[in-house]
């Protein structure tokens, strides 16, 4: 059912199994949602083998330890996980494997189901594992002492265990000079803050502490307001829900209109909105500042909980204001700070502090100083590279 093929020979005790699979495969493309700069343009395809190869292809080291494993009691799905022996914590592998063994199901299709098994809690909106469709990407965090999930069908792999940070990286960070690197993750970092707390903000600026603005953009914003029927809230809802609209109707049409539909509805509806005395063009610039910094974010399951986390932060406001928006982020860095993912705490090296690992954290400093392992992940081998 796999497609092998058995060579029996005559007077020998062995059989000889052949892998003869052949069935109809895309080829090695540019990656589509994790796009390149100046990285390798090479990116996971739905065939495993193909994956596979794309990884001994970077890491040559016999260390490199590829196994595999069927799941779905009817489809029979390979999944293969690596990571190099000698770096990686035994124990980490043994929990993935027992989480990969335990799955009982009659169907996986995708690297998303299995995704959501393996995941230490499904009562959040923050991803506990990363998930890429770049080589490069992968073999560098296998090589740090984290695990790779491949699966058969799927063009993109799992790296476990992640933590928070890391959801602000991007491969061409480490191929670029550490100064130009690190002021693009401190906007990264900015664009995180500007999407979650923005429309809450406005919101509580507008509704309960105009004083906090001066006094020439409170009567400006007041102007633009005079003729909106709507409390700043609903106002904000009302727009914010649109875009989400605009961005999920963009993302289902064919790429060769789905851009267009987004830009053209996204200017016409705002254009209209604010002639209808609907929203005001201030309120515009809110949405429109907060999409741009939502799409800054390099990891796309981030990105769509920074932008979901944003609502109950403007429900917060328009409660108690300021101070709703300042609780409400407190409470999501409490609920950070609980979530692990495979053992490792989330907010590491932030919460716990390991101050080993923040050569590569808030911003990424010279390679040179990275000599280290993350301490994070707790590998065997910490020596990156030689220390002069």
């Amino acid at each position: 059912l796999s497609g092998d093929a058995a060579i029996i020979v005559d007077g020998f005790s062995k059989i000889l199994i052949v892998s003869a699979r052949g069935w109809p495969a895309r080829g090695v493309e540019e990656p589509q949602a994790e796009t390149s700069i100046r990285g390798a343009h090479e990116g996971f395809t739905e065939t495993l083998r193909f994956n596979t190869a794309l990884l001994r292809r970077r890491c040559k080291d016999p260390n490199l330890t590829i196994k595999t494993l069927q799941i779905g009691r009817r489809t029979k799905t390979d999944v293969a996980y690596a990571y190099v022996k000698g770096i990686i914590n035994p124990g980490l592998v043994e929990e993935v494997e027992r989480r990969l063994v335990d799955i009982d199901i009659d169907a996986v299709f995708d690297s998303g189901q299995v995704e959501q098994f393996i995941q230490d809690s499904y009562l959040t909106p923050f991803p506990q594992i990363l998930v890429t469709e770049r080589p490069d990407k992968a073999v560098s965090n296998i090589l740090e002492g984290r695990l790779l999930i491949i699966i058969d069908g799927s063009p993109y792999a799992l790296v476990v265990p992640a933590t928070f940070y890391q959801f602000f990286q991007s491969p061409d960070d480490y191929y670029e000079r550490w100064i130009f690197s690190s002021i693009i993750r401190f906007l990264r970092w900015l664009a995180y803050i500007i999407t979650v707390l923005t429309p809450g903000v406005y919101i509580a600026v507008t509704s309960y502490h105009p004083g906090l603005i001066p006094t020439s953009l409170a009567i400006s914003i007041a102007a633009t307001r005079a003729t909106v029927p709507f409390p700043a809230f609903v106002e904000a809802v009302l727009m914010e829900i649109t875009f989400e609209l605009l961005r999920e109707a963009g993302a289902r049409l064919p790429k060769a209109i789905g851009s267009t539909i987004g830009i053209v509805g996204g200017i016409i509806i705002g254009d209209a909105a604010v002639r209808a005395g609907i929203t005001s063009p201030i309120m515009v610039i809110v949405v429109a500042l907060t999409a741009i910094a939502s799409f800054a974010i390099p990891t796309y399951s981030a990105s769509i909980a920074f932008s979901l986390l944003r609502f109950p932060i403007m429900v917060a406001a328009a409660i108690a204001g300021i101070y709703g928006v300042i609780l409400g982020f407190i409470i999501i860095n409490i609920h950070l700070v609980t979530l692990k993912s495979f053992g490792v705490d989330y907010m590491s090296p932030q919460s716990p502090i390991r101050y080993e690992d923040w050569t590569d954290f808030l911003f990424r400093l010279p390679i040179q100083w990275s000599t280290k392992r993350p301490v994070t992940v707790f590998p065997i081998d910490m020596d990156r590279q030689k220390q002069e």
